[in-house]
């Protein structure tokens, strides 16, 4: 006598499927948020003509307190040239560029050490500025 076996379907849960979707979109949105800098205050110099900015590796910024940021994160003038050293050691000539922002009282005594890092680690400074407004 031969026994029939039960012929069981797997199917996908598709209840289940929106949850995933839901916490991937979560996680993207927490991943895109690592390197914020909208925390930093600072005011953009600005210039008659300014070129739109290539893709940067890393970003520096000095805020109106004369902090000094890497990709968000406050950091020494000391140890910025290891850690962008560390950040462009992989990469070929012209894909190191490094957004340098600034505020526009800062003195040169903050930003000038900021400036020697960057060439030193081999970055490629990029000075991000804010086009002059024409008068109304």
């Amino acid at each position: 006598m031969k026994i029939q076996r039960l012929k069981l379907e797997a199917s996908v849960p598709a209840v289940a499927m929106g949850d995933i979707a839901f916490l991937l979109l979560i996680f993207l949105f927490i991943l895109a948020r690592t390197n914020d800098t909208s925390h930093i205050r600072w005011k953009p110099a600005t210039a008659p003509t300014v070129k739109s900015a290539s893709v940067a590796v890393a970003e520096v910024a000095i805020d109106a307190d004369h902090k000094l940021f890497l990709n968000g994160r406050i950091i020494g003038v000391a140890s910025l040239g290891t850690e962008l050293t560390r950040l462009l050691e992989d990469r070929p000539a012209g894909q190191r560029a490094v957004h340098f922002k600034v505020d526009l009282r800062t003195p040169a005594q903050y930003f000038e050490p900021a400036i020697e890092a960057i060439s030193s680690a081999g970055g490629e400074l990029v000075h991000i500025l804010e086009e002059e407004k024409a008068a109304p």
